[in-house]
């Protein structure tokens, strides 16, 4: 079990997607953070209102950190589905079944005591604050219905100070570093140089049929 903390912008999703394609899809599964937010439909007003979805408090850390103890026991979970677009969690679940790699990733994973107790290796990436605002805006502009405005205003009111609270400090429980601005190529090899796994030797058994 593997976190990749850091960070709103840092690279953390497309981190664990790349470091996921070199293992093996059959082999490795990725979990969010950001599927276990509370349901805020109800107390939503504005961006940068009164909900603060950057502070711990938005998220159900007592749930995700259940699903990864019932991983380990090799037990199938079934993981909320959230609405970035209506701030609301969805009717339904995605069932997971436990595989031999799982990658967290989420900005506050390594805060927790009751999650990090379950991880092998964690990786925190730190990138400056103006690449993390420009990946930001993007993400939240293209894929999230968000006005510039709006995402810039909760930069400023929560995303900011809740970084400098909670985030940046909990880099101390990270096994490894790398840098938000290093290629992904250079950072996905650094983790699987950790996990010490022969990629060669499991694309050529892959090749011959023989399974990992």
């Amino acid at each position: 079990m593997i976190a990749i903390a850091g960070g709103s912008g840092s690279g953390k999703t497309v981190l664990a997607e790349a470091v996921r394609e070199r293992i093996g899809e059959h082999r490795c599964l990725i979990i969010s953070q950001d599927s276990y937010y509370h349901d805020m439909s109800g107390r939503f007003d504005v961006d940068g209102g009164r909900v603060n979805f950057d502070h711990p408090d938005a998220i159900e850390f007592p749930l995700l950190a259940e699903h990864l103890s019932r991983l380990k026991a090799g037990a199938t979970i079934e993981v909320p589905r959230y609405d970035f677009t209506t701030h609301s969690r969805l009717d339904g679940r995605d069932v997971v079944a436990p595989v031999e790699f799982v990658l967290l990733d989420g900005s506050l994973i390594l805060t927790r005591e009751d999650l990090r107790q379950h991880f092998d290796s964690s990786v925190f990436i730190s990138a400056p604050d103006e690449l993390r605002l420009e990946r930001r805006l993007d993400r939240d502009t293209r894929e999230r219905g968000r006005q510039v405005a709006g995402v810039q205003a909760q930069w400023a009111a929560q995303v900011q100070p809740m970084h400098a609270r909670f985030v940046e400090q909990s880099a101390m429980h990270a096994t490894r570093i790398v840098s938000g601005e290093a290629t992904i190529e250079e950072s996905a090899h650094a983790i699987i140089a950790d996990l010490q796994l022969d990629l060669d030797s499991m694309q050529n058994e892959s090749d011959r049929g023989i399974p990992n």
